[in-house]
């Protein structure tokens, strides 16, 4: 090694001082600064963390250096690495793709509930970024058909190589503004997880989002737009019976359900993530001839 390689403890001591100096309530300093020197070297954090005296190439410590003052200026772990873990899976996202959260898998985690698990079943994930919940679903569920829409050709490409990559063929892309591209009475499901921020809500000018597409995380004023065209597509492509599953801001749960209900959808309700805040609403397609019921119900 040449006498200017650093030691794995010595870079990771460093970093970890100077991303826990940042002072973001939502990082994890210690475990940013590994997978930061894991990025670099291609060692894993078993290995990093087994081995702190081993030194670090000239060219392996400047690529960790750079990629730490990127962080430091706020942007996102994943989108340095280019990659998310969600659910069971490995995703790679771009800046064109939200950033998958552990809090959406409760859509997934509600889907496979109430789903029936062997029908060969035709599922819309709207939206869908990266593919992470049409691929987790397809994941678990090979015998149904996810449609995934998104209206962002980036977004689908990065879609698109995620299907690719984790072979699977039952999920179908299409460029599309929520359910526009499909046929009435086609669906089983339809799950999303829409932009809802409102307009100017101060969030949106911190931590992670501010590297993030905007047009993924606010449909502009007071950020229900997107439950009002969907659950109107909803009545028209969802078989009777069928489920509407869509996450939502932690304070929109009646506000949704009210959509929900206007359009004709049946009992809908709200339910609540692993940190006991509303989360999810779901609905069902009245039968035919049915009169939909205006009963809204919050479920924690």
């Amino acid at each position: 090694m040449t006498e200017h390689a650093a030691q794995v403890g010595a870079l990771l001591r460093r970093a970890f001082a100077e991303l826990a100096a940042r002072g973001d309530p939502d990082s994890s300093p210690r475990l940013e600064a590994e997978l930061l020197l894991s990025e670099a070297t291609g060692w894993t954090r078993t290995h990093l963390l087994a081995w702190p005296e081993q030194c670090v190439v000239p060219a392996a410590q400047a690529q960790f250096e750079s990629l730490l003052a990127r962080r430091l200026a706020g942007e996102p772990i994943a989108y340095l690495r280019g990659r998310q873990a969600f659910w069971t899976l490995e995703l790679t996202v771009t800046p064109a793709t939200l950033i998958p959260r552990p809090e959406t898998e409760l859509l997934v985690e509600t889907a496979l509930a109430e789903l029936d698990p062997s029908a060969r079943l035709r599922v819309a994930d709207l939206g869908t970024g990266s593919g992470a919940i049409a691929a987790a679903l397809a994941t678990e569920r090979p015998a149904w058909t996810l449609i995934a829409t998104d209206r962002c050709a980036a977004a689908l490409t990065v879609a698109r190589d995620n299907v690719r990559r984790l072979g699977l063929t039952r999920v179908h892309l299409l460029r599309a503004s929520w359910l526009e591209a499909c046929a009435p009475n086609s669906l089983d499901a339809v799950i999303a997880n829409p932009p809802y921020v409102a307009a100017g809500d101060p969030h949106l000018q911190r931590g992670d989002l501010r590297f993030e597409p905007s047009h993924a995380l606010t449909p502009g004023g007071d950020g229900l737009d997107a439950y009002r065209a969907i659950a109107v597509d909803a009545t028209r492509c969802l078989r009777c019976g069928g489920w509407l599953i869509l996450e939502h801001g932690n304070e929109q749960g009646a506000a949704v359900r009210q959509i929900l209900s206007a359009a004709g959808l049946t009992n809908p309700l709200t339910r609540a993530d692993l940190a006991g805040q509303p989360r999810l609403t779901l609905a069902r397609a009245a039968p035919i001839g049915h009169s939909s019921s205006h009963q809204t119900t919050e479920s924690v």
